[in-house]
C-alpha cells in the first residue's frame, strides 16, 4: 500500500485554515510546521509565554497525506479555495510506500555518548558500553531524548558538575531524562515538574525503567522545598518569566541551569536572572546556549 504526501509554505496566517481545509477536502492527516525549522530562525508553533504575538511563525510548511487514488488537483484546488486564498500555492507530491514504520522509527533513535562515562540508550538497544551510566529511554510523546543540542547541553553539565548528594528539580521535565539522569550519577533526591500529562505519564514510565526514584508533578500543583540544583530546559521567554519562580526554588547559594536559549536571546535571559542569582557559565551547541549561576545569600 502507498500514500501521496503533499507538502507546500505559506504564511503562518493560513496554516490552520488550510489544514482544516486539507481533512475536509480527503486528507487521511495533515502535519503543519515552522517553515524555518532547524535553522537559527526557528520559533515555537505558538507565542511563548510574555511574548507580545500569538503566532511568531512567517512561514509555515504544510504537509497533507492522501490515498494513492485520490484526485489531488481536484482536492487541493477545494482546499485552497475553502481556506479563502486568492490563488493556489505550489505544492510537491511525493509517493510514500508502506513500510515497517516502527522499525523506521526505531532506526532514527541510536545509543548517543553524552561524556565519557554517559550514554542515552533507547530501550531496544543493547548499551555499548555496559560499565558506564546508561539511560535507557523509549523516545516517545515528550520531548528530551538527548538528541537536541538543549538537551545534550544539560546532560553534559549534569556529567561535569554534580558531585552526589545533592538534590535537583528538573523544571519543564518532559521525558524526565534530566531527573532520571541526575540521580543516576549521584544526586540524593529528585523531582520533576511539567504541565504537560503525557509528559509526566512518560517521565514516570522512564524512571520505572531505569529503577529511580523521581517524584514527577504537574506545574499547577504545590511545589516542594527548595533544590540545590534547579535545571530547565523550555524556551527563552518562558525563562524570563520564570526568573522568579525558579529563584524561589533555588536554595542559597545553589545553581540554576537554564537550556533552549539560542544564542541571540542569551542576554535577555542572562538579564532576567540578574537580581537573584551571579551567573557565569555559558555553553554553545550548534547555535543553542545553557546559562547558569549561583543563587546569591538570601538576607537575614
Amino acid at each position: 500500500m502507498s500514500w501521496l504526501s503533499v507538502s507546500f509554505e505559506t504564511a503562518a496566517d493560513h496554516v490552520e485554515a488550510l489544514a482544516d481545509a486539507l481533512t475536509d477536502a480527503g486528507a487521511l492527516a495533515v502535519d503543519v510546521s515552522d517553515a524555518a525549522a532547524g535553522t537559527s530562525l526557528e520559533k515555537p508553533v505558538f507565542g511563548e509565554p510574555g511574548s507580545a504575538v500569538e503566532h511568531p511563525w512567517e512561514r509555515g510548511l504544510v504537509t497533507a497525506l492522501f490515498p494513492a487514488d485520490a484526485n489531488l488537483p481536484a482536492a487541493m484546488t477545494q482546499a485552497f479555495r475553502a481556506a479563502g486564498l486568492a490563488r493556489e500555492v505550489p505544492y510537491r507530491v511525493e509517493r510514500v510506500d508502506d513500510k515497517d514504520w516502527v522499525r523506521a522509527t526505531q532506526s532514527q533513535f541510536v545509543p548517543q555518548q553524552i561524556s565519557g562515562r554517559l550514554w542515552v540508550v533507547p530501550s531496544w538497544h543493547t548499551a555499548p558500553d555496559p560499565d558506564a551510566v546508561n539511560i535507557v529511554l523509549d523516545p516517545g510523546l515528550a520531548f528530551g531524548t538527548g538528541a537536541h543540542p538543549t538537551t545534550r547541553l544539560c546532560l553534559r553539565w549534569l556529567a561535569v558538575h554534580l558531585r552526589g548528594g545533592e538534590s535537583v528539580i528538573d523544571f519543564g521535565c518532559g521525558s524526565g531524562i534530566l531527573a532520571i539522569t541526575a540521580l543516576r550519577l549521584g544526586a540524593a533526591a529528585a523531582s520533576g515538574v511539567d504541565i504537560d500529562e503525557q509528559a509526566l505519564l512518560a517521565a514516570r514510565s522512564n524512571a520505572v525503567q531505569n529503577q529511580v526514584a523521581v517524584q514527577f508533578h504537574d506545574a499547577a500543583d504545590k511545589l516542594g522545598s527548595p533544590a540545590r540544583i534547579v535545571i530547565a530546559n523550555i524556551l527563552a521567554n518562558p525563562l524570563r518569566v520564570l526568573a522568579p519562580l525558579l529563584a524561589r526554588l533555588t536554595e542559597p547559594c545553589g545553581r540554576v541551569v537554564l537550556s533552549g536559549i539560542l544564542a541571540g536571546q542569551a542576554d535577555e535571559v542572562n538579564a532576567a536572572y540578574l537580581p537573584w542569582f551571579d551567573m557565569d557559565t555559558t555553553e554553545h551547541d550548534d547555535g543553542w546556549v545553557l546559562l547558569s549561576g549561583v543563587r546569591k545569600q538570601v538576607p537575614a
